[in-house]
């Protein structure tokens, strides 16, 4: 296994989890969608309620 030098290892500890975010916005922009297609393409067209 490669062995990380300190200073490349304190870069990597300070640095943003650009991944983590990346994964937070993919499924919260998912879940908007899914919410978006059931208001409009199945709440919306069955009416009101009567």
């Amino acid at each position: 296994m490669n062995q990380l030098s300190e200073e490349e290892r304190k870069r990597i500890l300070e640095s943003a989890p650009i991944g983590t975010w990346v994964l937070l916005l993919t499924v919260g922009a998912t879940m908007v969608v899914a919410w978006l297609f059931l208001y409009y393409g199945v709440f919306l067209p069955r009416g009101g309620i009567q």
